[in-house]
């Protein structure tokens, strides 16, 4: 009797690895699917309509409760080649690069590259732009902290040479 029920619960064993294995197969194959049709955390958002970009740019804001967190969060996607305009943040802004390559650029300081996972903190009225580099879309979470401060300052387009002018040297 005793050896019944051990190949038994083996048989049950083998049919539940089994149907596991066949369920996770098929759970593995949808997600994949998924995974090119959707391939980011947040909504893309709303296509940007201003003359702040220099081409298709995507925002999807995030946190927008000013009054309880005094900040904004905006994840932000630019399309191959797009970049913002000169603009500075009255309180700062906080970038946290999530998809592609970029660049950020200080006025007066040469571009810098961004990569996934990269962190830049802005300091309170610096003059600045960030964007996809030529070949890569570009996305990252915009943090506007103290927005009490008052809101984003919108300067002159980035220059053709301005933003072609970045040397991997």
């Amino acid at each position: 009797m005793k050896k019944i029920k051990r190949n038994g619960f083996a048989l049950l064993a083998v049919v539940i690895l089994l149907f596991t294995a066949c369920n996770n197969s098929k759970n593995n194959n949808e997600m994949e699917t998924n995974n090119k049709e959707i391939n980011q955390i947040f909504p893309k958002g709303d296509k940007i309509n201003n003359n702040y970009f220099s081409g298709t740019a995507w925002l999807q804001m995030l946190v927008t409760d000013k009054e309880n967190f005094d900040l904004t969060i905006g994840n932000v996607i630019f399309e191959p080649g797009v970049r913002n305009n000169w603009h500075l943040h009255p309180g700062g802004q906080i970038l946290l690069c999530t998809k592609g390559q970029g660049y950020y650029q200080e006025k007066g300081k040469p571009i810098q590259l961004l990569n996934v996972g990269d962190v830049v903190e802005i300091h309170a009225d610096v003059v600045h732009w960030h964007g996809a580099t030529p070949d890569s879309e570009f996305e990252h979470i915009a943090i506007s902290p103290q927005s009490h401060k008052g809101a984003v300052v919108w300067m002159e387009p980035v220059t053709d040479e301005e933003y072609n002018s970045y040397s991997s040297k």
